[in-house]
């Protein structure tokens, strides 16, 4: 299993992001291309503070898990352009996306 994470960033000034769009639009969106191709689970956070009280570095986190690194690339390689294209309806934040492999421990 990996796990990919899509993060906007936020820091002191953070871009705008309609997270009501986000979550009845683009998530759906999301679930319904990818949910066929491999994704198993999607999770969406939102940041709410930081230890020594800064911005959060990221506004908000999507936690897509996929069964393996290469149905990630196949959904993303059939539907990746038009859910890319979907993020200006959301934000301008450009997203940060980075694949992780969840450890047992």
């Amino acid at each position: 299993m990996i796990l990919v994470s899509v993060m906007y960033p936020g820091g002191a000034e953070p871009a705008a992001f309609d997270l009501d769009y986000y979550l009845k639009r683009h998530m759906p969106l999301v679930r319904e291309r990818w949910s066929p191709m491999g994704l198993e689970k999607a999770e969406v956070v939102k940041a709410a503070a930081t230890p020594d009280g800064s911005p959060p570095p990221f506004q908000i986190m999507a936690l897509l898990s996929f069964r393996s690194l290469e149905d990630f690339q196949k959904a993303a390689a059939a539907h990746g352009k038009e859910i890319f294209a979907d993020i200006p309806n959301f934000t301008r934040a450009q997203a940060v996306v980075q694949i992780n492999e969840p450890q047992a421990w």
